[in-house]
């Protein structure tokens, strides 16, 4: 899979511009502040449907714009796809798949796959859990497509219930919705937990045999953690669902007293070992960075073996966040599938033989 062309109208710092990409190694380079990373934003937002650097797609949008459009041909598996993403100040974002408008997001998520890794990630294995419950999302939204429903679906659902919880001091009535909250957010965490641990089983298998490439006197591993009460979650979605409920049920005076959602895969981690230690309190920075190394090559394994082609990989500059050893080990293991990635020195051109060059200097190419 990977991208043929992309034009970027009235989006970020790109007033409009048309990308003509390689299929293999493509690098983006400029200075700080020029529009690189905006680029692999929209490349990724093709394939995830959201901006990785906001929550709010409206961002995306150039200072005193409107509207914003991203335009992308790629082809997967052999077929040729065209997708549009129009983002609006006003309204939610408009999708068009080969001019056809798409009723939801999770139809179109995951159409074309991407593995983005940036500065950021480097910080993913001290991070909150959050964090890797976010990098945890965004593959599963892409490999499932009904992972991304039940996700949405659960969100919504916790934002009401929440809701309902902080305004029942004043309001005590809204508590008669408890219980129909509860149940349903207990139906689809049920369905999120056991794609999880199925994910983070692989993730963490493909992690440990990539980790042992570069740091063969360590041994990484790690656990799924999710709500307590839940005995096995590889079980069945309706025996999670029960355990879930009695655990909700159990602690249902706690849940209005703290006016929140105490439990439940909202509060999933994924916690890393090394040497059945853990990697976040005990790893130095060098050891950290391979563990996420790890992970993320380990992601780009997985995406392989499902689809049986690479997903497009985006480094965003963070091959200068890197020593060289671990430089030349990224660079030795993406020589298959398109590859995007941004630089701002001279030298990282040298040790790659890109197909394609862009010079980038206030969003237009140079």
């Amino acid at each position: 899979m990977n991208f043929r062309t992309l034009t970027l109208e009235q989006f970020r710092n790109y007033e409009k511009e048309n990308f003509a990409f390689d299929p293999s190694v493509n690098l983006i380079c400029g200075e700080n502040g020029q529009g690189k990373t905006n680029l692999l934003e929209a490349v990724s937002a093709c394939s995830t449907m959201r901006l990785f650097r906001t929550a709010q797609k409206k961002e995306g949008l150039r200072f005193g714009a409107d509207h914003a459009f991203i335009q992308a041909e790629f082809t997967v598996n052999q077929r040729d796809i065209a997708l549009e993403l129009r983002l609006s100040r006003m309204k939610a974002m408009e999708i068009y798949k080969n001019g056809v408008r798409q009723r939801r997001q999770a139809d179109v998520q995951g159409l074309i796959k991407t593995v983005l890794f940036c500065p950021e990630d480097l910080t993913l294995v001290r991070a909150g859990a959050a964090a890797r419950r976010r990098f945890l999302d965004t593959a599963l939204c892409q490999l499932r497509p009904n992972y991304a429903r039940y996700l949405e679906e659960y969100h919504r659902l916790h934002e009401h219930k929440t809701r309902i919880l902080r305004d029942s001091e004043q309001k005590p009535s809204l508590l008669s919705m408890w219980e129909d909250f509860s149940l349903r957010m207990a139906r689809f965490g049920a369905q999120i937990i056991r794609y999880r641990a199925y994910y983070c089983k692989k993730l963490l298998d493909h992690a440990a045999t990539v980790h042992a490439d570069i740091a063969p006197q360590e041994k990484l591993s790690g656990v799924y953690q999710t709500v307590s009460s839940i005995t096995d979650p590889f079980a069945e979605a309706k025996q999670i669902e029960n355990q879930l409920i009695d655990h909700v049920f159990r602690h249902k005076a706690a849940e209005i007293a703290a006016k929140s959602c105490l439990s439940g895969p909202h509060k999933d981690d994924l916690i890393l070992l090394l040497d059945g230690r853990s990697a976040a309190a005990y790893g130095s920075q060098g050891q950290v960075r391979t563990c996420t190394l790890s992970l993320k090559l380990a992601e780009r394994e997985l995406f392989f073996f499902e689809d049986g082609e690479y997903p497009v990989l985006l480094l965003d500059d963070v091959l200068s966040e890197l020593d060289r050893r671990r430089q030349d080990f990224v660079l030795n293991r993406i020589a298959d599938g398109q590859v995007m990635i941004t630089c701002c020195e001279d030298g990282i051109s040298q040790k790659l033989r890109a197909g394609a060059v862009f010079q980038i200097k206030n969003g237009k190419i140079i």
